[in-house]
């Protein structure tokens, strides 16, 4: 019944989420545990191993035939290896390695966490039908992944489409990847969140200041909130314009926490994306809300192992 089971595995900055997932995607278990991402790199895997252990606990686990790892970047897929920006205990950390070893020797296939959830996205959500598309997850960082011509395109190494780090402001502030003015550095939860703070937005009674918050702020009109989200609005414009005059895309998918801001996001991301998609072959661009939610991490990874056991493509992927 569960012979084209495989585990899952979705690592970020905040988190560390597993999962055993069947041939259509569904979730059978999960599993979780922070990210302890200021801590040693053999830290961090202890809280791997620890999410695998509970996989490995349950009776559906003798099923499973590979593991799929969707992995904060940037990932080098084909040495197997990992250097998140957000945790810097690992640089060169040969994760498939230890992973294959805590998995019992299951093969293992590596992707980004953007590459994940375009393969997610393109496999069941909002970019189902689109040849051509730039999917991304904007979180405590921004990455993404591309679909070329009805294929996922993830690059010799894993990391093609990491918009994250493409420069949208040469004389920007210094990005912990070492270059300047990154999209991440603008457009991530915890950027739009300073930017709100340095420029005089104060939290309400609960304390909180996370760019749920500031969302929440802007909502109700306080204009420092909408400044904040407006200014990661045009950061996002000017990386999704560029990345679809190269190579084309018709559609960018945005997920992730701060996607879930709505049309805080959405309605300053669309005008100003007729600021920056300029060109005839552009200003079709569609842009979307992510459907996968939380799990897209997770059946992107997925469909990784599934299309690595088989050798074939996922639904495209």
């Amino acid at each position: 019944m569960h012979t084209d089971l495989v585990a899952a595995l979705d690592i970020g900055g905040t988190k560390i989420a597993g999962a055993l997932v069947d041939g259509q995607g569904r979730i059978l278990v999960r599993a979780q545990r922070p990210t302890p991402a200021r801590e040693n790199g053999e830290t961090v895997m202890r809280a791997v191993e620890a999410v695998l252990g509970e996989l490995t606990a349950s009776p559906l686990w003798h099923h499973a035939g590979a593991v799929g790892i969707g992995s904060a970047g940037p990932v080098d897929a084909s040495a197997g290896t990992v250097s998140p920006v957000n945790v810097p205990g690992w640089r060169g950390y040969p994760l498939v390695a230890r992973v294959r070893e805590a998995a019992g020797g299951l093969p293992v296939e590596l992707i980004g966490d953007g590459v994940a959830i375009t393969a997610a996205e393109h496999w069941q959500g909002a970019a189902r039908g689109h040849d051509n598309a730039l999917c991304m997850v904007v979180s405590t960082g921004v990455g993404g992944g591309l679909v070329l011509g009805g294929r996922l395109h993830p690059g010799p190494t894993g990391n093609a489409g990491h918009i994250g780090h493409i420069s949208v402001d040469l004389d920007g502030d210094l990005c912990p990847c070492g270059s300047r003015g990154c999209v991440e550095r603008i457009a991530s939860g915890p950027n739009i969140a300073r930017r709100a703070l340095d420029d005089g937005w104060r939290p309400g009674p609960d304390g909180d200041t996370s760019a749920a918050a500031v969302a929440a702020a802007a909502r109700a009109g306080d204009p420092v909130a909408v400044a904040s989200f407006e200014r990661a609005a045009r950061a996002l414009a000017a990386g999704i314009a560029a990345t679809a005059t190269l190579v084309e895309i018709d559609i960018a998918v945005i997920g992730g926490g701060v996607g879930k801001a709505g049309e805080v996001l959405f309605a300053p991301l669309r005008k100003a994306l007729t600021e920056y998609a300029t060109l005839s072959f552009v200003q079709r661009l569609a842009v979307a809300p992510a459907r996968m939610g939380t799990d897209a991490g997770l059946v992107g990874a997925a469909a990784a192992a599934l299309a690595g056991r088989t050798d074939t493509a996922v639904a495209g992927v």
